[in-house]
């Protein structure tokens, strides 16, 4: 596909991605895509809003374990812990937000390391992807 011809598409609201087993070009909805990344951008934050931080991954205070520890030693594995999971949930959020700005330049869809269309298949299981699964591995 040109690039005048993937600009229509991109307007029309689906982006072509290939081709499917049978040869035919398949096609993914930018506006599904939008609306699956804009719903878990809003899980990933509430989340992060629960675990004490911002959309950024800050701490927004600070962290309270209760009394449920017996020694400083389980406070600290669980504060690592849970320091652990906002990192990745930054991670994803990350993600979300890349693919968002794709959307929004038109360029949802292509591995944003070859230049290559990434598989209809992996943006339907995987909306928030901005690599195929090949440069996915290399980066890994």
């Amino acid at each position: 596909m040109n690039p005048v011809q993937a600009a229509v598409t991109v307007a029309l609201g689906t982006i072509q991605t290939g081709q499917d087993h049978e040869g035919m070009m398949t096609r993914v909805n930018l506006d599904q895509a939008r609306k699956a990344l804009d719903n878990e951008r809003t899980a990933l934050v509430r989340q992060l809003k629960e675990l004490g931080a911002d959309e950024r991954g800050e701490l927004t205070g600070e962290m309270e374990f209760e009394d449920a520890f017996a020694d400083a030693g389980a406070a600290t594995a669980e504060r690592n812990e849970t320091l652990t999971i906002i990192e990745n949930l930054k991670t994803e959020l990350d993600d979300i937000d890349a693919a968002l700005v794709q959307l929004a330049e038109g360029t949802y869809g292509i591995c944003v390391d070859c230049g290559e269309p990434i598989p209809v298949a992996r943006l339907e299981f995987r909306p928030n992807s901005v690599r195929c699964v090949s440069c996915k591995a290399s980066v890994s």
